[in-house]
């Protein structure tokens, strides 16, 4: 295959050649370089991030040395992050859709009273309220271009594209004013949801399930690539499309987030020092597969793109 194309001068990912062993890779002009002479992986390139800048700048200008094409490599994961922070809830339309929904079946009121009192909700929280942020497992990660398996558990599997920012320096209670620069670059993530094993009818008053819907194994198809966040621009004028078998089902600017990037990293920063090589996954917008009553089925596929930042290109298998 040949590398989809990206913001910038260069990316970094991880990388295998057949039967080889993973290795950080700086790509440029559609080949990729072994740069694990510098650190041995992406994530430990990230702890003197603007050092490492300065180098990987020179070595993507420079010729020589081993380049390789894309069809003689795997795309893995572009980093093995630290920790992977996920923000629920935080695209405007996207929640409206969902409460005014629930306020039209529930409470029987018109769909205009509904999307009304559902946007006045999401202005109120966008002036004074919170995120809303939990954990995901890295082991739920895969390549962006290896195979969705559906677990035999649950039957609504679903897609929910998000923007990643990749923490590039350590901090605790960060101001918003500063957030920014704490930032490395920027990842696409597919945080996929078994909708039907969301709710425990068990545990009612435990509320969600967050474990079990969002984290099977290949459940978080990340990358390809870390374009770091010079290139990238204004990471809140980017376009995030999601398609299923070739139909758009999510198509949507971030400048949709109710909370900016900005104010997901103040916020989670109050809670946990965030680290070289965090994950902060920003939301997902409207337009998942609940959204559409279409959920995923083995022979799928799904095309992800975020400006800037590559394509994932997805097939759903059985287990």
């Amino acid at each position: 295959m040949s590398f989809p194309t990206h913001a910038g001068e260069f990316a970094l990912g991880t990388f295998a050649q057949v039967s080889g062993r993973p290795f950080p890779g700086l790509v440029a002009h559609g080949r990729v370089r072994d740069v694990s002479a510098l650190a041995p992986t992406v994530r430990d390139l990230l702890t003197d991030w603007d050092s490492a800048l300065t180098t990987l700048r020179r070595l993507a200008s420079d010729p020589r040395g081993n380049w390789l094409g894309g069809d003689t490599v795997r795309v893995l994961p572009p980093l093995e992050p630290g920790q992977i922070l996920q923000s629920g809830a935080n695209y405007r339309q996207h929640v409206i859709d969902l409460v005014a929904a629930e306020r039209e079946s529930a409470h029987g009121a018109t769909p205009e009273e509904a999307r009304a009192d559902a946007a006045a909700m999401m202005d109120a929280r966008a002036e004074s309220g919170t995120p809303y942020l939990f954990l995901g497992s890295s082991r739920a990660m895969c390549g962006a271009y290896e195979d969705i398996v559906l677990p035999t558990e649950g039957e609504q599997h679903d897609w929910e594209l998000e923007l990643a920012a990749v923490i590039g320096k350590a901090g605790k209670r960060i101001p918003r004013s500063e957030a920014m620069s704490y930032v490395a670059g920027y990842t696409i993530c597919n945080d996929l949801t078994t909708r039907d094993r969301l709710y425990r009818p068990d545990l009612k008053a435990i509320g969600t399930d967050w474990f079990v819907a969002k984290n099977a194994m290949t459940f978080l198809p990340t990358g390809p690539f870390l374009v770091p966040a010079e290139f990238v621009g204004d990471p809140m004028q980017l376009q995030i499309t999601l398609k299923h078998n070739g139909v758009v089902r999510q198509d949507e600017s971030t400048k949709d987030m109710i909370f900016d990037i900005a104010r997901l990293i103040e916020y989670a920063s109050t809670v946990t020092e965030l680290r070289p090589g965090d994950l902060l996954l920003t939301g997902s917008p409207a337009g998942n597969g609940a959204h559409w009553g279409v959920f995923l089925r083995p022979g799928d596929e799904l095309e992800c793109t975020i400006t800037g930042l590559g394509t994932q290109r997805n097939t759903c298998v059985a287990e």
